[in-house]
C-alpha cells in the first residue's frame, strides 16, 4: 500500500500537531501519590520515564523546523513523534487506574486539569496575539492550540477510566472507536476530538497494565532487543519520509481528509498503533528504575510541558532559525542539547514554585 505524499504543513497547521507536544503522564502524571494504584510512593521508575520523554517531546519540537531541509533529521523526527506521546498517554492511563469519582479525585481532575487548561489556553492566546500570529485576541475553549491539546483529552480519557475497566475486551473496544474515528470526517474539531478518539488506545492499554508488565519491559533480553528495533524503526522512517503523509502520526484528521480510502484509515490506525505500541516499549525499556539526578525532575514534567511551548513557537516567530550556524550539522546538535537544557530548567523545584499558582492550583477556596 502506498500512502498519500508526503506534506508539509504551514506553521499553523502543525502548531496543532502534538507534542507534545509535547508534551507534553498529564504529559507527565497529574495525580497525586495518593491516587496512584495502591496508594504508593512515588516510583523512580516512572519519574524518569516522564522526565525523559517530555526531554523528546522538547527534543522533537525542536526538531520540526529542520524536516523539510534534512532527510535525516525528518526520519529521527517521525521516530520520536511515533512514541513520545503515546508513552504519555500510556502512563497517564496506569495512573489512571485508581479514579472511581472520589471528591478528592474530581477535585484533583479539576485543579490539576481543567484549571490549567483554561489557564494556559489563555495564555498561549494572549502570547500569539501578541507576537502577531493571530489578528484578534480570541481565547476558544473548544479549540485547543498545540500542546493544549493534551489536557482537556486527559480529562475526558480519566472520565471514562471506570467503564473500560468493567468491559470486555477493552483495548479491541478503544481500537475500535480510534479505528471509526480515522473514517469519520464528520468527527467535530472540537476540543480536538478526532484526536482524542484515535489515541484513546493507548490510554485504555494503561488501565490494563501492572507493575509486572513495566518489570517485564526492563529485562535484560528486552533492552538488548530493543537496539536493533528501534535502529531498524529509524531505517524504515528514512525510507518512508518521501514516501508517507507525516500527518498520520498526528492523528488529527481523519482518511478522507487526508486524500486517502476510508479503508486506509483503518489499517493505518491499526499499523500505527502496532508502531507506537513496539517504540514506546522500546523507550520504556531503557528507562534506569533506580533513582537518579533527574528522578526529582519527573515530578515536574506537566510545568516542562506547557511552558516549554512559549519558546517553541517564538522561536518560530522571532526567527531563530534564520541563524547561518543553526542549518548546520553542529547547529542541529546544539539545537538538540539547548531543548534539553531548556525543558530540564523548566523542571526543576525553583520553576515550579513560581509557576504552581496556574499549573498546580489548590484552589482551597472553591472546595468544601
Amino acid at each position: 500500500m502506498t500512502a498519500a505524499p508526503l506534506r508539509r504543513r504551514s506553521t499553523t497547521a502543525s502548531a496543532r500537531a502534538p507534542a507534545p507536544a509535547a508534551p507534553p503522564a498529564t504529559p507527565p502524571d497529574t495525580s497525586r501519590a495518593a491516587d496512584k494504584p495502591g496508594g504508593a510512593r512515588r516510583d523512580a521508575f516512572f519519574d524518569n520515564a516522564k522526565y525523559l520523554a517530555i526531554v523528546w517531546v522538547a527534543i522533537g519540537h525542536a526538531w520540526e523546523p529542520f524536516y523539510a531541509g534534512s532527510r535525516t533529521s525528518a526520519a529521527l523526527y517521525l521516530v520520536v513523534y511515533a512514541f513520545h506521546m503515546p508513552a504519555f498517554i500510556v502512563i497517564s492511563g496506569y495512573f489512571s487506574r485508581s479514579f472511581t469519582f472520589r471528591p478528592d479525585q474530581v477535585q484533583r481532575l479539576i485543579t490539576g486539569i481543567a484549571v490549567p487548561y483554561v489557564i494556559f489556553r489563555t495564555a498561549y492566546a494572549v502570547f500569539r496575539y501578541a507576537a502577531g500570529d493571530q489578528p484578534d485576541l480570541s481565547v476558544g475553549l473548544l479549540d485547543p492550540w498545540f500542546l493544549t491539546w493534551f489536557l482537556p483529552a486527559l480529562f475526558m480519557w480519566r472520565l471514562t477510566a471506570p467503564l473500560w475497566r468493567i468491559i470486555r475486551l477493552p483495548v479491541p473496544v478503544a481500537l475500535a472507536v480510534a479505528a471509526l474515528a480515522s473514517v469519520s470526517p464528520e468527527v467535530g474539531s472540537d476540543l480536538d476530538l478526532q484526536r482524542v478518539l484515535q489515541f484513546l488506545p493507548f490510554f485504555v492499554l494503561g488501565l490494563r497494565l501492572t507493575p509486572e508488565h513495566f518489570r517485564l519491559l526492563r529485562r535484560r533480553a528486552v533492552r538488548i532487543a530493543a537496539v536493533p528495533v528501534a535502529l531498524g524503526a529509524t531505517v524504515f522512517a528514512y525510507w518512508a519520509v518521501p514516501r508517507m503523509n507525516d500527518a498520520w502520526f498526528y492523528h488529527t484528521d481523519s482518511a478522507q481528509k487526508l486524500g486517502a480510502p476510508w479503508w486506509c484509515g483503518v489499517l493505518m490506525q491499526l499499523a500505527m498503533f502496532g508502531c507506537s505500541l513496539v517504540l514506546t516499549g522500546c523507550f520504556l525499556a531503557w528507562v534506569p528504575g533506580r533513582r537518579t539526578w533527574c528522578t526529582t525532575l519527573g515530578a515536574g514534567t506537566l510545568y516542562g510541558y506547557l511552558l516549554h511551548g512559549f519558546l517553541a513557537k517564538g522561536s518560530r516567530w522571532w526567527h531563530w532559525y534564520d541563524a547561518a550556524w543553526v542549518a548546520t550539522p553542529w547547529g542541529h546538535i546544539a539545537v538538540t542539547l539547548i531543548a534539553a537544557v531548556v525543558v530540564t530548567l523548566l523542571c526543576t523545584p525553583p520553576v515550579r514554585r513560581v509557576f504552581r499558582f496556574a499549573v498546580e492550583p489548590r484552589m482551597r477556596w472553591a472546595f468544601r
